[in-house]
This record gives C-alpha cells, sequence and structure tokens, in this order.
C-alpha cells in the first residue's frame, strides 16, 4: 500500500515540476534544470512526466530531451525486470546444481 502513495506522490511531483518549469519558461523566469526533471522520472514519476509532456506539451519536440528521457525510462524497465529475472535464474541454478 505505502508503494501506492509513493508512486502518487512522485508522479504528482512530476507533473508539477513540468508544468512549473512550463510556467517558467512562459514568464521568462528561472527553470527547473533538466536533470530533475528526468530524475523525477527515473525514481517513479515516469507516467506523470509523460503525460505532463504530452497534456502541457512541454519538452516533447527537445530531441535531445526526449532522447534522454526514453534512454531513462528503458533503463528503469530494465532494472525492474532484470533482477526478478537474474533471481529466477540464480535460484535455477542453485537447485539443480546443488551437492
Amino acid at each position: 500500500m505505502l508503494l501506492w502513495y509513493y508512486l502518487f506522490a512522485i508522479n504528482l511531483l512530476a507533473f508539477v515540476l513540468y508544468w512549473h518549469d512550463k510556467r517558467s519558461a512562459i514568464y521568462h523566469a528561472r527553470r527547473t534544470p533538466e536533470y530533475v526533471l528526468l530524475l523525477s522520472g527515473f525514481f517513479g514519476g515516469t507516467l506523470g512526466a509523460f503525460l505532463a509532456q504530452r497534456i502541457l506539451r512541454h519538452k516533447n519536440r527537445k530531441a535531445s530531451f526526449q532522447f534522454k528521457f526514453w534512454l531513462l525510462t528503458l533503463l528503469q524497465i530494465g532494472l525492474i525486470i532484470w533482477p526478478p529475472m537474474a533471481l529466477r535464474l540464480a535460484l535455477r541454478f542453485l537447485l539443480t546444481h546443488s551437492v
């Protein structure tokens, strides 16, 4: 249950960070650094970041940012999928090759 609260909060934070950066861009104010936007997505706010890009039409045309965003998203997916797979393979190996 705690995981769902975290995911909700981090996605909301990611969306708000993109909104704030978009607003700052419009009013020529101090911008949110790109690495902050990217890290908000990497630490669980990918959906919020993606929705903000589409709904607010912010950072969706900048090719270098999109490349980094999707690269981090793939890395995030790999980190979610790979460890359980590696653990299963290790357990299978240990169970079948035990003395």
